[in-house]
C-alpha cells in the first residue's frame, strides 16, 4: 500500500486499490483468469527519484479472478532472482498449454528492459518459476532480425495447430521514419516455445511505438500495438482514419510471415488521457473469458485519486469486442459487470477483494501473498456481490491473529451482522479489522 488509503470504493475498472502495476497479459486456468503485469510498485518502493523511471523493476505481479470484480492479489514473481542476468522485467505476455505430462505449462515472456525478451516457465500460474535458457530469447543483432533498436514488449499466442508465435519491437529503424518506424516484428517459436522457429518478419505498423500484443482467432492473426505521439502528417492508410495520439491500433492477416499481407484495421482504444484519465503511455491485452471479450489496460487513475504523482500506473479492465473479420471493436472505458455471485460458503483468501483501505499484504519468502495486515485500526477489505441465498448464513469464520474481524454490509458504515437471524440475499461485504498489526488469512461463512 502507498501509505495513503483510498477510502472510497474504487472505480470498478481498476483491478487493485493497493498495488501499482501496468502492461497486462492474461491466461485462464481451472476456471479463473490470471492477470500478470509490470510491477510499478517495486519502483514505487525502491526508486530513488520519486518518479516512475522503471529501472528498479525486476519482478512481475499476479492477480486472479473468477467473476471479474473480486481480484485476488497473489504477489510478486521475482524475475531478478529467477533470472539474475536481466536488466529489468516489464510488459509480460503469457502462453498456457497442456503438455504430454498432463500438466498445464506456463511460458511467461517479458521485456528485458528495452534490450530484448526473456522467458520463464512454470507448471503453476503463481509460483515455481524457473529460467530455462539462462539468457535472453530475443536480443538485438540476432540473424534476420534487422534494425530493431528496442526488441521488447512481447506479445505471444498459440495458433490452432499449436504453434507458438511472438510479436515485439520498438524504436525507429535507420531506413524508417516516425510514420513507418519499420521495427515491429513477428516470429514463429520453436515447438518448445523457448526457441526461435522461423525467420523474423516485419509487420508494417504505421506510427508504431511499442506494446505489441497478439491474438489468434481461428486462422486470423490479430496484432495490436501502441502508436507514438507524433503528428499524423504522413498517414498512408487510405481506408482508415488517422490513429489518435498514443492510441492502440490493430492489424490482421492469415499469413503472418508475409509482411505485405498485413492489413491495418483501426485505432480501437484511445489514450486514457482522451478518456477522462491523466495522459499516460498505453498498453493493452485483449482476452475472452467466459464468452465475453475484455480489454485490459493501465491508467494513472489510482495515483490521481490519492493525490500522488510520479507516473505510477494501475491495471484496469473494460468490456470489449473482437472478431476475425474486423479485428478489435472500438473500446471505451466502461463498467465491468460481475459475471456471477461470489459463493461465501467456500474459503476465500483475504487478499481476494474488490477494494481495500488501510491494509498491506503479508508475503512468504518468495513474494507470494499469504494474508493481509491492518496498518491501522478499522482497516477493511470489501468483497462484492456475495450471495447467501434464501436459507442464509448463520456464522462467519475468519482466520485472524492479533485482533478480530467485524462484518458490515454494503458500505464501510453499514450495519454490523450479529447473526440473530440468518444472513440472506446478495450483499457487498466489508471485513473490518479491529487492531493495527492484526493479520487476516482467509474467511468463510457457515450455513
Amino acid at each position: 500500500m502507498s501509505g495513503k488509503a483510498w477510502n472510497v470504493p474504487k472505480p470498478v475498472n481498476v483491478i487493485s486499490s493497493e498495488i501499482y502495476c501496468a502492461d497486462p497479459t492474461a491466461a485462464e486456468f481451472r476456471g479463473r483468469l490470471y492477470v500478470y503485469g509490470t510491477n510499478d510498485h517495486q519502483q514505487y518502493r525502491e526508486g530513488k527519484t520519486g518518479s516512475n523511471t522503471y529501472e528498479a523493476i525486476r519482478s512481475l505481479v499476479v492477480f486472479s479472478t473468477g467473476d471479474m470484480v473480486n481480484w485476488q492479489y497473489h504477489g510478486e514473481i521475482r524475475v531478478g532472482e529467477i533470472a539474475p542476468w536481466i536488466y529489468a522485467s516489464w510488459a509480460p505476455s503469457i502462453i498456457a498449454r497442456e503438455e504430454s505430462d498432463g500438466l498445464t505449462h506456463f511460458y511467461l515472456y517479458f521485456s528485458n528492459s528495452g534490450c530484448g525478451v526473456g522467458v520463464i516457465t512454470s507448471t503453476d500460474p503463481v509460483s515455481g518459476w524457473r529460467d530455462p535458457l539462462g539468457k535472453p530469447l530475443i536480443e538485438a543483432g540476432m540473424p534476420t532480425l534487422g534494425d530493431v533498436p528496442n526488441p521488447f514488449d512481447p506479445g505471444a499466442a498459440l495458433d490452432a495447430q499449436g504453434n507458438g508465435w511472438l510479436t515485439f519491437g520498438g524504436g525507429v529503424a535507420k531506413n524508417g521514419s516516425p510514420a513507418m518506424p519499420r521495427t515491429a516484428r513477428i516470429v514463429r517459436l520453436g515447438a518448445d516455445l523457448i526457441s526461435v522457429g522461423s525467420e523474423f518478419s516485419e509487420i508494417p505498423a504505421p506510427y508504431f511505438y511499442e506494446a505489441s500484443e497478439l491474438n489468434i482467432l481461428g486462422d486470423t492473426f490479430l496484432y495490436t500495438f501502441n502508436t507514438n505521439w507524433e503528428p499524423r502528417t504522413d498517414w498512408q492508410q487510405t481506408d482508415a482514419a488517422p490513429a489518435t495520439r498514443c492510441s492502440m491500433c490493430c492489424m490482421t492477416t492469415k499469413t503472418p510471415l508475409d509482411s505485405a499481407s498485413w492489413q491495418y484495421r483501426r485505432d480501437y482504444f484511445a489514450n486514457p488521457g482522451d478518456q477522462g484519465c491523466p495522459d499516460s503511455n498505453n498498453h493493452t491485452h485483449l482476452h475472452n473469458f467466459c464468452g465475453q471479450w475484455y480489454l485490459f489496460y493501465h491508467t494513472l487513475q489510482r495515483e490521481a485519486a490519492i493525490g500522488e504523482t510520479g507516473g505510477y500506473r494501475s491495471l484496469c479492465v473494460t468490456p470489449s469486442a473482437a472478431d476475425a473479420e474486423n479485428g478489435c471493436g472500438k473500446t471505451v472505458i466502461a463498467e465491468v459487470k460481475q459475471l456471477r455471485p461470489l459463493d461465501p460458503f467456500t474459503a476465500h483468501a483475504a487478499a481476494e477483494c474488490f477494494s481495500a483501505s488501510g491494509i498491506t499484504f503479508v508475503t512468504d519468502g518468495n513474494g507470494t501473498v499469504t494474508g493481509v495486515r491492518a496498518e491501522e485500526a478499522g482497516a477493511w477489505i470489501c468483497v462484492r456481490g456475495a450471495d447467501f441465498g434464501n436459507a442464509g448464513a448463520c456464522g462467519f469464520v475468519p482466520q485472524i491473529t492479533g485482533g478480530t474481524a467485524a462484518l458490515l454490509l454494503d458500505s464501510p458504515e453499514g450495519s454490523a451482522v450479529s447473526f440473530d437471524a440468518p444472513l440472506t440475499g446478495c450483499h457487498d461485504l466489508y471485513l473490518v479489522l479491529s487492531d493495527a498489526g492484526c493479520v487476516l488469512t482467509n474467511w468463510q461463512f457457515t450455513a
